[in-house]
């Protein structure tokens, strides 16, 4: 049996029709319950009562030590590809409904259903947790008989018919920006257009946070586990990683970056002269997630986050965690994008003394304050070493997603030992504010995806201008004007094809690309060009010079619009 538990503020969930023979009836074509326990589970072969016992078991104890008192069971074949027969299964969760049902408040979606499902996940670290019942599966390290052969039949692309026209993956595929592979699960494979995109996003936080002072680092991806038993992330995070035997013991892929990072700062003596140390790093992290969880760009396994960490005094505080909330207020005007703020406070599980907890979640209440922000309390749903800010940002569909953070660290500190020398000559310890601006870039990219519609700001769009020669006699001027572009480090392609020029133009538009820039015979003669925008509007009779000084000035600025 594969489960993802979430804790959620809200899963909706309404029935589309029936998908399998085997179905439930129900009533009730829409169900929404707050502030849950959302149980996504898939029955395998071989699960028996005892299966769905034990994981009720589990989830009632997280449930009794997080006060939670709804609970909603939902059948979800994605987790695994070795499903028990539909009877069965429908079975069993009907059983693990009714051994639920004894404590708690507890809610089964039907079995065998299409369903639209909406989930608003809580920001603590056990807010999703994945696990796995039942038979244990062979030892990865176990070698193959030789004469066993490799399945080559995975070496495939993922498909993603049938979603809908304004999904990211299928925008993503018609504009070629980036593929999903099954040998590398959830893992992306950036396409030349896609991986642009991804480039320009880095460049602009590298911009971003050297004007605040942030110097980039980079560790390795690999590391003994005790490296988050030090940390001690390994009790929270552990089956979440990607650990296995090694020549030198066990070893993991690093899940985030903090704790390499802070052996970075412990590498040498500090002294208080020298604070605050602001790191930044783009490094990959690894995140075992169970297969079918992922959802495109939304929830990989290998992602980038523009992870930052300062090595401050006490006395900094005030002063670095407004310089960070100016700094997320820039970046999402940047795009043009409105926020909300939550705090999220001490959970019951958690390291450190509770007045340590307090003054922590006081500084960061007051920094929010300072800067006349408003913000949801989310009680007991903080890091296990910290309280946190988090920023959801709001789309042009209305949705909202949680990109920024900012955590204010006592006890990593502590933990690891750090230490500066201060202006008595004596040792003390420092505090880490740990921050991420756009989360997870490959998220974000999704997000804009889909905010944009794949229209996206000329910045960032992975082409600038598509230059198109209307006749053959126009083809000489228009490879001149693609070459001095070209040139001039502006990305563009050229279409000098013998298809009619509304064939060209509609191509061009397909591809979202921000200009078209026409020559025929009149520009040829006139040693002008005709601008053209996606949106439709014209210019003519348009230098070169002028053309180009315009397309640099709105990525210089990062501006979203085109022709006035």
């Amino acid at each position: 049996m594969k489960i993802l538990q979430l804790d959620v503020d809200n899963i909706t969930y309404e029935l589309i029709k029936p998908e399998a023979k085997v179905y439930e009836q129900s009533d009730e074509k829409k169900i929404s319950v707050d502030d849950a326990v959302a149980l996504l589970v898939s029955v395998e072969s071989g699960d028996t009562d005892s299966t769905a016992e034990q994981a009720i078991k589990d989830v009632m104890a997280f449930m009794e030590k997080n006060k939670k008192e709804r609970l909603v069971v939902y059948p979800f074949a994605h987790l695994s590809n070795n499903l028990c027969e539909p009877k069965e299964a429908m079975r069993i969760i009907a059983l693990m409904q009714e051994k639920a049902a004894a404590k708690v408040s507890s809610t089964k979606a039907p079995f065998g259903w299409n369903k639209k499902l909406s989930v608003n996940i809580k920001g603590h670290p056990l807010a999703e947790l994945s696990r796995s019942y039942g038979a244990a599966p062979a030892s990865k390290s176990q070698s193959k008989p030789a004469h066993q052969k490799v399945d080559t039949s995975i070496v495939t692309k993922s498909d993603w018919s049938g979603l809908p026209e304004s999904d990211h993956r299928t925008i993503g595929e018609k504009l070629n920006l980036f593929s999903f592979q099954a040998v590398s699960p959830a893992m992306v494979y950036w396409h030349p257009r896609g991986y642009t995109i991804y480039k320009q996003l880095v460049e602009f936080i590298r911009e971003k946070e050297a004007q605040y002072d942030f110097e980039e680092i980079s560790t390795p991806s690999l590391a003994n586990v005790a490296l988050w038993h030090m940390s001690g992330h390994d009790e929270h995070y552990k089956d979440n990683m990607f650990a296995f035997e090694s020549q030198f013991g066990e070893v993991g892929l690093k899940p985030m970056n903090c704790p390499s990072t802070i052996l970075v700062y412990k590498s040498r003596k500090w002294s208080y002269r020298e604070l605050p140390f602001r790191t930044a790093i783009f490094d990959k992290v690894y995140r075992s997630e169970l297969s079918g969880v992922a959802t495109g760009l939304f929830r990989v396994k290998e992602l980038t986050q523009d992870d930052g960490h300062i090595f401050l005094r006490e006395d900094q505080i005030s002063q670095e965690l407004d310089s960070i909330l100016r700094m997320i207020k820039e970046v999402y005007g940047t795009f043009g994008l409105s926020f909300a703020a939550k705090l999220s406070t001490m959970p019951d599980d958690h390291a450190g003394e509770d007045a340590i907890w307090e003054k922590a979640t006081l500084q960061l209440r007051n920094a929010l304050e300072s800067h006349g922000m408003k913000y949801d309390i989310k009680e007991k749903e903080g890091s296990f070493y910290a309280p946190k800010i988090d920023f959801d940002i709001f789309d042009s569909q209305g949705r909202s997603w949680q990109c920024a953070t900012i955590q204010l660290d006592y006890q990593m500190p502590l933990k690891f030992g750090l230490s500066y020398i201060g202006e008595d000559g004596r040792e003390h310890m420092p505090v880490i504010i740990h921050r991420a601006v756009l989360g997870s870039l490959e998220r974000f990219i999704g997000v804009m995806i889909e905010h944009y519609q794949g229209k996206l700001p000329i910045w960032l769009s992975p082409t600038h201008a598509v230059i198109i020669s209307i006749s053959e006699q126009a083809n000489d001027y228009a490879k001149s004007v693609y070459s001095k572009l070209k040139a001039m480090k502006l990305r563009v392609d050229l279409d000098i094809s013998d298809r009619t020029l509304e064939y060209k133009i509609r191509d061009a538009q397909l591809q979202k690309a921000p200009y078209m820039v026409v020559i025929g015979k009149k520009e040829v003669e006139a040693n002008t060009l005709t601008i053209r925008d996606r949106s439709g509007k014209q210019k003519h009779d348009v230098k070169l010079d002028d053309f180009l000084t315009l397309v640099n000035s709105q990525i210089a600025s990062r501006s979203a619009s085109l022709l006035e």
